[in-house]
């Protein structure tokens, strides 16, 4: 029996030169102290356990010296797109906390694989992402909470604006158990869109040839277009012939969203024209705003769907007397709104546009 006991403490000097990094003081007593088998038996336990947190890395995009921590606010990246939210999260440091990328979750949905991510072992380190798609935000818990706060609207202006919050969180499962000596994980993300845009530098010309489309970059204002039509249908684009338009035509505009969300729908709250590009030109003629409206335009849709309609009779500048062509540069102002909120941006007045 003694020479067991000497037997399993070679063993355990053997395993402490090893792994020299770990209680290296504390493995040399025992060596000289030939502590009984059940000190032995808890010591190689301990090597073990050490082994298995260094052997957890292989087969992924992890570096032991690293991410042998607990997991970070660094750790988690949010992407806030028009169509899509996409969460990139570090797997390492959950992997080094005893869980596996099943274990995470949005918003404490673990029985439904719908809402739990996926592993891209392709990047270092390796990640798991998490996809949100905007149209089903609430398959998988996620929060959306329009509210308004004072600050610079599309114009510049200081306003009461709105904001479009999508909110939620990703974690670890509770154990069915009292205690734990996991640490649970807990993510939270959001996303905060704003819901007012300067819709600009769509150009037509009084006795001229000019149209010209232009999307902006950012947030939602890239699935918006201010087109031009020459009939109440909305079918056939505004063609302007080489002399230009004659005064007083109709013609038909619409801001339309393209790949947007159902839930938001489109509400035209100042639409103006001025005769340059820019939207600030002191020069500025309002087709409508609120209850105000110019005679020759009328309000067709509004706030119904997402696509706002409305028409007006060409004019001309008159600081353009002595050009031959008036350009004249249409700019609108406009709010996304949840349908069920929409009506209560609808002026309150003898004029209802819808």
């Amino acid at each position: 029996m003694k020479k067991d006991k000497t037997y399993g403490v070679q063993l355990i000097c053997q395993l402490q030169d090893t792994w020299v990094s770990y209680s290296t003081l504390y493995l040399m007593n025992v060596c000289e102290a030939h502590f009984t088998m059940e000190q032995f038996s808890l010591l190689l336990l301990l090597v073990i356990k050490i082994h298995s947190v260094d052997a957890q890395f292989n087969g992924y995009n992890c570096d032991a010296n690293l991410h042998s921590r607990f997991p970070g606010e660094k750790d988690i990246l949010v992407f806030c797109g028009v169509q899509t939210i996409t969460i990139k999260i570090n797997f390492c440091p959950v992997l080094f906390s005893g869980y596996s990328e099943t274990d995470l979750a949005l918003n404490g949905r673990h029985g439904n694989a719908h809402c739990r991510g996926f592993i891209n072992n392709s990047t270092f380190p390796t990640v798991v992402i998490f996809t949100i798609n905007l149209n089903t935000l609430e398959v998988c818990g996620n929060s959306l909470v329009v509210s308004a706060t004072q600050g610079l609207n599309a114009l510049g202006n200081i306003s009461l604006v709105q904001f479009g919050n999508i909110s939620g969180y990703i974690d670890t499962p509770d154990p069915p158990t009292i205690i734990s000596y996991l640490p649970g994980l807990l993510y939270k993300y959001s996303c905060s869109y704003p819901l007012e845009y300067l819709i600009n530098n769509t150009q037509l010309a009084s006795s001229s040839a000019a149209i010209s489309v232009k999307d902006s970059n950012g947030t939602f204002i890239s699935t918006l277009n201010l087109l031009l039509y020459n009939d109440s249908s909305y079918n056939l684009p505004l063609v302007i012939p080489p002399v230009g338009l004659p005064l007083k035509t109709k013609v038909y505009a619409a801001v339309k969203a393209t790949n947007l969300d159902g839930r938001w729908h489109v509400f035209m709250d100042y639409c103006y024209t001025t005769p340059s590009g820019h939207p600030n030109d002191e020069h500025r003629y309002d087709l409508f705003f609120s209850c105000t409206k110019d005679p020759q335009t009328t309000v067709i849709e509004n706030g119904r769907s997402q696509m706002g309609k409305f028409s007006f009779e060409v004019f001309r500048f008159v600081k353009h007397k002595n050009q031959k062509m008036s350009p004249v540069f249409l700019h609108c102002v406009t709010k996304l709104c949840k349908a069920d909120d929409c009506p209560f941006l609808t002026p309150v007045s003898g004029i209802i546009y819808f």
